[in-house]
């Protein structure tokens, strides 16, 4: 069964196995307003935790969504760039941004559990 795991920037990161798909929350898509624009970064790509993985493009403004956990870009959700909106209708389905092949499994430990990120949000 999938974990999901939560930053403080509202990015998420869905683990299975040794992988990690990475999108922004519900709530962070809200506040955003209409995705327009979605770039990604290129398969192969090593980042570090907390680097800029993508960047996401609103009717409001420009925000960087940021690595959960370090690793290896190991996929990217190409049909984003045709279809961004995706991002506001499915944030936490359809509207991931990519698939990182994990660096340090532990990192996950340091990252919000479901209830722990949603009493985080309610305090903003």
């Amino acid at each position: 069964m999938a974990e999901t795991r939560y930053t403080k920037d509202h990015e998420y990161i869905r683990i299975e196995g040794d992988t990690g798909t990475v999108g922004i929350s519900d709530y962070a898509q809200g506040q955003l307003g209409d995705v327009v624009f979605v770039e990604l970064p290129s398969v192969g790509k090593a980042l570090t935790k907390g680097a800029e993985a993508a960047v996401v493009e609103s009717v409001k403004a420009a925000s960087e969504v940021y690595a959960p956990v370090s690793g290896e870009v190991v996929e990217v959700n190409a049909e984003l760039e045709a279809a961004p909106g995706t991002v506001n209708e499915d944030p936490a389905g359809k509207g991931w941004f990519l698939k990182l092949k994990l660096k340090d499994a532990a990192e996950v430990d340091g990252l919000m559990s479901e209830a722990e990120y949603q009493n985080y949000v309610k305090t903003l």
